[in-house]
């Protein structure tokens, strides 16, 4: 269920109608504000040659289900590997703990992104390796972590996405939503704090998407961890989101950013039209 909206997000969803305000939603007051992970300000994002979204200015705060949600198309993806460094931007910042993604030299910045956690819309799992070797491979890499309590972590983090007894099991043994809970297993790996999904839902039965969002929504609750989630699919936007960021793909920017059901309710025409679709709230 989608926690009932604060104030300063009301305050921050558009006019019937209406765009953001210059300079994107309003903040919390200080005293109720939970900590900001990431800024990103002034963000422009290109595929190939191609601005597809500019003038992107937006927090994501800790602890909350931050999902950014647009037609096919808008530039979602695309966005999300700006965020995590895969991509150089166009123009602006994304800004971690007060450091630029993008400047810096290789060390600073590959020490930045082990803060956080990817899982890309393909699983992206090493086919050679068990789910056990998977998890630990990140841990091989970046931690001295002695191979016992590699083995012991790794256990942990497939018994949280439900996977307990996985780890010999090879991905071709898997089905769509188990290989989908064993990435996200690998992207908890190093306990981000932040954790950026693509596409999660994409490819499984309503069943094993709905089992997905109680997952993202328990690994929330338990381990405190802010989830970034890029989906199109408005049943996972209503049920995880804290806070929804609507990509225009005419106008090529953000248009709206508040919890969905305020959006639902008083966001701009286009997105009001994108969140009724099919969907009973």
């Amino acid at each position: 269920m989608t926690p009932l909206p604060q104030a300063a997000d009301r305050a921050a969803v558009p006019a019937q109608g209406g765009a953001l305000p210059a300079g994107g939603a309003a903040a919390l007051p200080a005293a109720a504000a939970p900590p900001v992970l990431m800024q990103v300000r002034g963000l422009a994002v290109a595929a190939g040659n191609a601005v597809v979204q500019s003038g992107l200015e937006f927090d994501i705060r800790a602890g909350e289900v931050l999902v950014m949600m647009g037609p096919s198309g808008c530039g979602k993806s695309t966005l999300l590997r700006h965020l995590v460094g895969l991509e150089r931007p166009v123009a602006g910042q994304v800004l971690l703990a007060g450091h630029d993604l993008h400047q810096g030299n290789a060390d600073e910045l590959a020490a930045l992104r082990r803060r956080f956690g990817v899982m890309f819309q393909a699983g992206a799992l090493w086919s050679s390796m068990s789910l056990g070797e998977n998890v630990m491979f990140p841990m091989r890499l970046f931690t001295r972590l002695g191979a016992a309590e590699r083995r012991r972590r790794a256990r942990f983090k497939l018994a949280l996405v439900g996977l307990d007894g996985g780890f010999d099991l090879m991905p071709a043994q898997l089905s769509g939503g188990m290989r989908k809970r064993a990435a996200l297993a690998r992207a908890l790996a190093l306990d981000p704090e932040l954790l950026f999904l693509d596409e999660p839902g994409s490819g499984l039965d309503p069943l094993n998407a709905a089992r997905l969002d109680e997952l993202v929504l328990n690994l929330r609750h338990h381990l405190g961890t802010a989830v970034v989630l890029v989906t199109h699919e408005n049943a996972s936007i209503f049920a995880v989101a804290d806070r929804a960021l609507y990509l225009d793909p005419h106008a090529h920017t953000m248009t709206a950013l508040g919890p969905p059901r305020e959006l639902l309710a008083h966001g701009p025409a286009e997105v009001r039209a994108f969140l009724q679709r099919g969907v009973v709230v």
